[in-house]
């Protein structure tokens, strides 16, 4: 049997101990891998990846921007998705969350400035390390019209190519006002007919679908392949829809499943039809209560 030393005094391990321990390591690496490849918000249907539109927590990151990393962190998320830096460079910003074991995967930037110096953004973005730079809102007065979205389909076309030279991809996040009609569909539809598929992709908020009338599973069935993304967000029951402002209530945000979308035909039509990431997007006053019930239905709903 071999031998271990310690100072001042010898001691016999039998073989068989020590086949128990090496055994008992083993299982705890396992484990401990097991632990940190469980994705939160995943489970036996929904395998996610989801991440937290860190927009949710606006108040907090507005308050202190350390303890609102360290709030996101506990919460078990991994991916973030950005809407500002909160007066930080982009470099520090992403410091700060690389070292609370955050992954910047995306960011919406404003519209102007994908107008007027593209590669501004991108810089910005390579800094920040995204994989995704985009946008959630073409100004507009009044109702969203034809040459706004001709301008803004140019503006999306120019920026995506800017940013693909940096091998990051663009996106637009689409928010309820462009269901304008025209001709025989929407204005959505001139969008995705003027945008090129190999520059610009799309991002899903399911209420910005749902709200103005629309249905997301009807959407995602229309454009496969061009939605990469997802924000998760419920509206509460007895919400009137038809609205085409792109805007309502946040407190109107609920948790997931307790509202009135469809979440079994929504997640699973968005696996099918090739959305690769989602973000939960929580706007209400309430959200960090919300959000952990939120990930507890991902994690088991089913279809």
């Amino acid at each position: 049997m071999p031998e271990a030393h310690l100072p001042g005094r010898y001691f016999v391990v039998p073989y068989t101990m020590k086949r128990i321990l090496a055994l008992s390591t083993l299982i705890a690496l396992i484990a401990g891998c097991a632990t940190e490849l469980h994705t939160v918000g995943t489970g036996s249907s929904f395998k996610g990846p989801v991440g937290l539109q860190l927009y949710s927590l606006r108040a907090q990151f507005t308050r202190s921007v350390p303890a609102a990393i360290e709030q996101t962190r506990s919460l078990g998320f991994r991916d973030v998705e950005l809407a500002g830096t909160y007066n930080q460079t982009p470099e520090k910003f992403r410091e700060q969350l690389v070292a609370a074991g955050l992954n910047p995967v995306s960011a919406h930037f404003p519209y102007e400035r994908y107008r007027d110096n593209p590669e501004g953004v991108a810089k910005d973005a390579k800094a920040l390390g995204l994989k995704y730079a985009g946008l959630a809102w073409i100004p507009h007065t009044g109702a969203f019209t034809e040459k706004g979205c001709r301008d803004a389909a140019a503006v999306f076309n120019h920026a995506g190519e800017v940013l693909a030279r940096e091998g990051i991809r663009f996106f637009y996040h689409v928010h309820g006002y462009e269901f304008q009609p025209y001709a025989s569909g929407t204005l959505l539809d001139l969008l995705f007919a003027e945008t090129n598929p190999k520059f610009v992709t799309y991002q899903m908020d399911t209420t910005w679908v749902f709200f103005p009338g629309q249905d997301p599973v009807a959407m995602l069935r229309k454009y496969p392949g061009r939605w990469e993304l997802m924000h998760l967000k419920d509206l509460k029951k007895g919400v009137a829809r038809g609205s085409l402002s792109g805007g309502t209530d946040p407190n109107n945000d609920v948790v997931l499943g307790t509202g009135q979308l469809d979440w079994p035909a929504i997640l699973k039509t968005a696996r099918q039809t090739g959305v690769k990431r989602y973000f939960i997007e929580d706007e209400a006053a309430a959200a960090p209560a919300q959000i952990p019930e939120s990930l507890k239905y991902l994690e088991r709903v089913q279809w």
